[in-house]
């Protein structure tokens, strides 16, 4: 029999506790010494290793496994703080004793992190085992002192016999993938004890209890024999919300944003789902959302919600430029709670195509106006219970696209609502009023509209998705006043994502995108921003942004305007569709080859005979906060208002 203080013996209810501790001892590392110096100053300079520590002895390390297994091998060397900071001295002797120490618990929990349970891990300093060395020792630091670790990992262990007993009944240890025979590592035992803890919370039971834990480790049978004991306590209804930390947001209105009913059983998911609806609101930079550590006299369970507030006011400007487009300038100033219920108000301004008559290029028709843009939106959230937010905006703006000339004031007033945590529909009334000229003249439209839009987001992540499913759907019944005209706009998007590794190193993605505006017989009865183009970075990348599509003349007819010769008249339907291959080539840097195509038409149906295709390749550097994007797009079928090739740049993927 080896001695106990040698291995990760068979010891009831204590294999855990030596995992959790061993893999909680972290250390912190030192950086080497650098300086810069510069007419006589010196930049980023630090003091060397040596310096900083007290007494400092360095030493060098030797690990081995045997029987030897180079997989292993590798985790218990990642695991080791010696092997860890050969590099970085340590503080005298007993500061290399006690770091030796340390580290045959770091990979004791390496070892049951793997299943194995009757290893033994050995260290030895200049020769002499750790375990026969008094505190004092003192070793030769005239050199590197030398520290070998030699590890015998045992066997291999699998689940046992297994026994979970709920108020003593017991459970069916297969859907939690314990059943014997199954891999016996430590961090997956927990794992999955972990998860039949939280589904008895998620049937109501806040104060589910371990009463019994006993886990044996038999070397015998190289089997892991696992028997618990839980109490779940009896499903408890949700009591009062408290609020702490609210100053200038209302806290009345907070516990109604967290939309907790009491009386209501108690739900982990409900929480969750409170704390997402506080965070949205943006006015708090930090939430906490909990229930009370015990039970109130009336038997429920109070929910406590802790906020932090963030500045309310903000403002930012930013500036761009195009070779084809000119420069432009923008700015914008928001309040973010202006009476107490986290109502919003932002005030946007933008000035576009600054010295775009300067810039000569065939893509674009000849215009030197500028493009202006002011607006102001108003948010209200909890209109219509904690799941809705009134939105009102009202914009006016002058704008010179490919296609025409518009001068518009728009106003809005709808509310969008979370359906689900997937599902969103929004709902609103719009009114405009548009200056537009084209190639036929100039025209006055006044239209009264109902925008609605369902949304489904299934994606596991919005700015870079790797696996999911997106939609949105949208109709919009429209009335056009000066022209008698009704017309109905709708357009579906789909959107899907599939990770083919578990790395995520290869990804494919799809979209597609149908259109169709009922009511009108020809493109003229719908006001031209209202029909349908394609082309740019948003739709079919390599061609210029409204290119696609029907074109008037290219020569005056009669009573037309010459400046819109051969530009865009816009179609009734619009197809698109793309496709994209987001290839890791390090864990932050993508390439990204993709093909668009896209086609508009005058009917219902687009014309297809004029699909275009757009090819190129892009690159992705993944942040925090989403991936940078860059896109070099190429035309296949170039026309008229073609470049030979365009690029896009951006934030979060393509779609």
């Amino acid at each position: 029999m080896r001695r106990q203080a040698e291995r990760p013996r068979q010891r009831r209810g204590t294999v855990f506790g030596t995992a959790c501790l061993g893999a909680a001892l972290t250390f912190g590392s030192i950086s080497p010494a650098f300086s810069f110096e510069f007419l006589g100053f010196k930049f980023f300079e630090k003091e060397d290793a040596n310096a900083l520590v007290l007494d400092p002895v360095n030493y060098t390390v030797t690990l081995t496994v045997e029987p030897a297994d180079k997989d292993l091998q590798d985790i218990l060397e990642k695991a080791s703080t010696l092997v860890a900071q050969e590099d970085e001295p340590v503080s005298g002797s007993l500061g290399l004793l006690s770091r030796a120490n340390n580290d045959r618990k770091r990979i004791v929990a390496a070892l049951y992190e793997n299943a194995r349970y009757d290893g033994v891990v050995k260290i030895f300093i200049e020769g002499q085992d750790v375990d026969t060395l008094p505190p004092d020792t003192k070793f030769d630091t005239a050199q590197p002192v030398p520290v070998l670790i030699t590890v015998d990992p045992g066997q291999s262990f699998t689940m046992g016999r297994v026994d979970i007993q709920v108020n003593g009944v017991p459970i069916d240890p297969a859907p939690y993938e314990l059943e014997p025979g199954s891999g016996a590592q430590s961090v997956r035992l927990l794992q999955q004890e972990g998860k039949l803890l939280q589904d008895l919370r998620n049937e109501g039971r806040p104060f589910v209890a371990v009463t019994h834990r006993d886990i044996v480790a038999d070397s015998a049978t190289g089997r892991l024999d696992y028997d618990i004991d839980i109490s779940p306590g009896e499903p408890v209804p949700f009591g009062e919300t408290s609020v702490s930390g609210a100053k200038d947001v209302d806290p009345g209105f907070i516990a109604y944003m967290a939309g907790i009913e009491p009386g209501t059983i108690f739900a982990p998911k409900d929480l969750e789902k409170a704390r997402d609806r506080l965070v949205k609101l943006g006015v708090f930079s930090s939430v906490t959302v909990k229930e009370a550590k015990a039970q109130a006299a009336d038997g429920t369970i109070p929910v406590a919600v802790e906020v932090g507030e963030r500045k309310f006011r903000y403002f930012g400007f930013g500036a761009t430029y195009s070779n084809t487009e000119g420069g432009g300038v923008s700015g914008y100033w928001g309040h973010r709670n202006l009476f107490g219920h986290a109502e919003s108000i932002r005030l946007d301004a933008s000035v576009s195509r600054i010295g775009a008559n300067l810039v000569e290029s065939d893509t674009q028709r000849a215009t030197d106006e500028l493009d202006y843009s002011a607006g102001v939106e108003f948010r209200k959230p909890g209109v219509l219970g904690p799941d809705s937010v009134y939105v009102g905006s009202l914009k006016a703006l002058t704008e010179h696209p490919l296609a025409y000339d518009r001068k518009a004031v728009i106003g809005s007033s709808g509310v969008e609502y979370n359906l689900t945590d997937t599902q969103t529909l929004a709902v609103a009334l719009q009114g405009e009023y548009a200056e537009i000229t084209d190639y036929l003249g100039t025209r006055d439209y006044i239209t009264a509209s109902v925008p609605i839009t369902y949304t489904y987001d299934g994606r596991d992540d919005k700015l870079n998705p790797t696996e999911g499913f997106y939609a949105k759907l949208f109709a919009e019944p429209t009335y056009e006043i000066e022209g008698a005209t009704p017309f109905l706009k709708t357009r579906a998007d789909l959107s899907s994502y599939l990770s083919l590794t578990e790395s995520d190193r290869l990804i494919l993605a799809g979209r597609v995108a149908y259109g169709a505006i009922f009511g009108a017989d020809e493109p003229e009865d719908v006001p031209n921003n209202r029909r349908f183009y394609a082309g740019g970075g948003g739709s079919v990348r390599g061609y210029s942004f409204q290119s696609i599509g029907p074109y008037f003349p290219d020569f005056t007819l009669p009573g037309a305007n010459e400046d819109f010769e051969d530009t865009p008249r816009g179609g009734l339907s619009l197809f698109e569709a793309s496709g994209e291959v987001r290839i890791g080539i390090t864990e932050n840097i993508q390439i990204v080859p993709f093909v668009d195509v896209g086609a508009v038409g005058t009917e219902l149906t687009p014309d297809f005979s004029n699909l275009k295709i757009g090819v190129g390749v892009g690159a992705r550097y993944l942040t925090s906060f989403g991936p940078i994007r860059i896109d070099v797009g190429l035309p296949l079928d170039k026309g008229p208002r073609d470049a030979d090739f365009e690029i896009y740049a951006g934030i979060g993927q393509s779609f």
